[in-house]
């Protein structure tokens, strides 16, 4: 693609939200999203960049962003740099595709609309995995294990002493769900 092709698709797809910065230089800015095009010095390499996060909330992910650049991400990656998560695609400029260039805008779409909830919800499960192991290895039931939950809320271990009785049952009620979803698939 040439840098006209390239402006034309980026103005197809996000209309007057794609602005030529420089040359070689395209930013996308709606309200909830940035998005960077730039090409190389030499305007040899494509690299589309989206930003997913600050880099403080992300690093505790940093594995499960490793694997998921592995498994997942295809032809994107995640990218840490000047302190930020970015989702990232690299292309040789004169190979890409309008196709390719749609279809890898899309794929960082859906990682920056996915952020890294996943990655900790992900976490929070093999927490709650390794809660449930512990106590059937100690002979515990199901209703007992919340129980024990409910006494550390009580005692304000988990969660906050003076938060008030709505809340806790909010709390323990999502405790109770994970624990019904995930007890008959945990071995001990």
């Amino acid at each position: 693609m040439t840098p006209e092709q390239i402006d034309d698709t980026l103005k197809e797809l996000f209309g007057a939200a794609a602005q030529l910065r420089a040359p070689g230089s395209w930013q996308v800015d709606t309200d909830n999203l940035r998005i960077l095009v730039l090409l190389s010095n030499d305007t040899s390499w494509l690299r589309i960049l989206v930003p997913i996060a600050p880099a403080p909330e992300a690093l505790p992910f940093a594995q499960q962003l490793l694997e998921a650049n592995f498994d997942d991400t295809q032809e994107t990656r995640y990218a840490l740099h000047q302190d930020v998560l970015w989702g990232v695609y690299h292309h040789p400029r004169e190979t890409i595709t309008k196709s390719d260039l749609s279809a890898a805008l899309a794929r960082l779409l859906s990682l920056h609309e996915k952020g890294i909830s996943e990655f900790f919800n992900q976490m929070i499960e093999a927490r709650i995995r390794t809660i449930i192991k512990v106590a059937k290895q100690q002979g515990q039931s199901m209703s007992g294990t919340l129980q024990t939950l409910d006494r550390l809320y009580a005692e304000g271990i988990l969660g906050e002493m003076n938060e008030g009785p709505e809340s806790r049952e909010q709390v323990l009620a999502a405790w109770r769900r994970q624990l019904e979803r995930l007890w008959p698939e945990v071995q001990p």
